[in-house]
C-alpha cells in the first residue's frame, strides 16, 4: 500500500515574522486568512495529523480539518532560546549561534540539535503505519529534517531548505522506500 504525505507548515505567527525561535503562539490574523485561502486547494486527505502546538491545531481548524495531536509532530525544542529572536541571540551568544548552524550535533542551547530533530522526524516517517492520503500540519524545522531523512542528505543541509508559514512538501512511500513527490496540477486543485 502506498502513503501519500503531505507535511504542512502551520500558518504565520507573531514568532515566524519575526524571525523568533517559537513559543506555543497563536495564529496571526493574516495567517488564519492564508489558511482560509489554501482550504480551497487542498485535496482531500484520509486522516488529518497535527503538531500539539496552538499554531498548527489552528491552521487545521482554518483549513476546516480535525486534526489528531502527535507528539512526534513537535517543533524542535529551542532550551533557553525559545521566545527569543534570532538577532538577540545572535548579539547576546555570537559563538552558541554560530556553532548551532554550523554543527548538527550542537545544542548549545540546551534544546534539541538539529540532528537529533532529524533523527526524531526519521524515525517516526519509519515507522509510520498508515497508507492513503494523509496531512501533517507542523513546523517549518519538521518539514525540513523530514526532507533531509528521505533525501538522506547530510544534515547540514538542514539549513539550505526554506520552509515559511504554509509551506507544504509531499512524499509518498511504498514498500520499499520513500520519496519526495513533486507537487502535480491536480494537487494544486480539490479532488
Amino acid at each position: 500500500m502506498t502513503l501519500h504525505l503531505t507535511l504542512l507548515c502551520h500558518a504565520s505567527t507573531a514568532a515566524t515574522r519575526a524571525a523568533c525561535f517559537a513559543e506555543d503562539e497563536a495564529l496571526e490574523a493574516k495567517g488564519v486568512a492564508a489558511a482560509n485561502a489554501l482550504d480551497a486547494v487542498l485535496p482531500r486527505f484520509d486522516r488529518v495529523l497535527s503538531s500539539a502546538s496552538r499554531a498548527a491545531l489552528q491552521t487545521a481548524a482554518a483549513l476546516r480539518l480535525e486534526a489528531e495531536s502527535i507528539p512526534q509532530l513537535r517543533d524542535a525544542e529551542a532550551g533557553r532560546w525559545r521566545g527569543r529572536g534570532i538577532a538577540e541571540v545572535a548579539a547576546a551568544e555570537p559563538e552558541a549561534l554560530a556553532l548551532w548552524m554550523s554543527s548538527p550535533e550542537a545544542a548549545p542551547h540546551g534544546g534539541e540539535s538539529v540532528a537529533a530533530v532529524i533523527a526524531r522526524v526519521g524515525l517516526w516517517l519509519d515507522e509510520l503505519q498508515l497508507s492513503g492520503r494523509v496531512l501533517a500540519i507542523s513546523h517549518a524545522a519538521i518539514l525540513r529534517a523530514a526532507m533531509i531523512h528521505v533525501l538522506q542528505a547530510p544534515a547540514l543541509s538542514f539549513w539550505r531548505v526554506d520552509a515559511g508559514p504554509l509551506a507544504r512538501v509531499e512524499l509518498s512511500r511504498n514498500a520499499l522506500r520513500w520519496a519526495l513527490r513533486a507537487p502535480s496540477p491536480r494537487h494544486n486543485q480539490a479532488d
